[in-house]
């Protein structure tokens, strides 16, 4: 593959950012660079794409109380099943 050499300027902070950015996912700042730029050069997300999200966003938005329901009252059968448990085991006097 022929390179050529592209330059920008930015801020200070901006290029910390980057810099960071690119340390974390264990890449050169110029690749960072080249497919965030490869990115935003193929264009926007499609139509269908925006659609499928946000009906996944409308799923989510509808399942999550659905779950956090659940998860508490799995929690409350797990906290009752253990008090009598531990009841159980101090009348056999197993536990004090």
């Amino acid at each position: 593959m022929q390179t050529e050499r592209v330059t920008f300027l930015t801020s200070p902070d901006h290029k910390k950012a980057l810099d960071a950015f690119a340390a974390k996912r264990g890449e050169s700042v110029g690749n960072v660079v080249r497919e965030a730029t490869s990115r935003y050069i193929a264009g926007r997300v499609s139509d269908d794409e925006e659609e499928a999200l946000k009906l996944l966003a409308q799923e989510l938005n509808e399942a999550v109380p659905k779950m956090r329901a659940s998860l508490e009252r799995s929690i409350t059968k797990l906290e009752k099943t253990r008090k009598e448990v531990d009841k159980m085991l101090r009348d056999a006097g197993v536990r004090k």
